[in-house]
């Protein structure tokens, strides 16, 4: 038995996401404890979700593109001086 202090918010999320799964919380565990002891590091996945900003941004692009509207920069610099930067 190991007794492991987590965020409550941490444990709650990930016992309902292990229910949906039909795996009890401490075989997760195990599971990733057996696995570090196997490779002897940890392996991090990081998915990324796009903010709704950056998501209505891509849509206007694709939009302006469709329209033949996307303005066209052929150096950095016209591309800086539309920006203003």
């Amino acid at each position: 038995m190991l007794n492991i202090k987590i965020d409550k918010e941490v444990k709650d999320e990930a016992k309902k996401i292990a229910d949906i799964m039909g795996i009890p919380l401490g075989t997760i565990a195990n599971i990733l404890l057996r696995q570090f002891i196997r490779d002897k590091e940890i392996n991090v996945s990081l998915s990324y979700r796009p903010s709704r900003r950056l998501l209505d941004s891509i849509q206007e692009a694709r939009t302006e593109f469709k329209k033949g509207t996307m303005k066209k920069h052929t150096t950095a610099e016209e591309l800086f001086k539309s920006l203003s930067i």
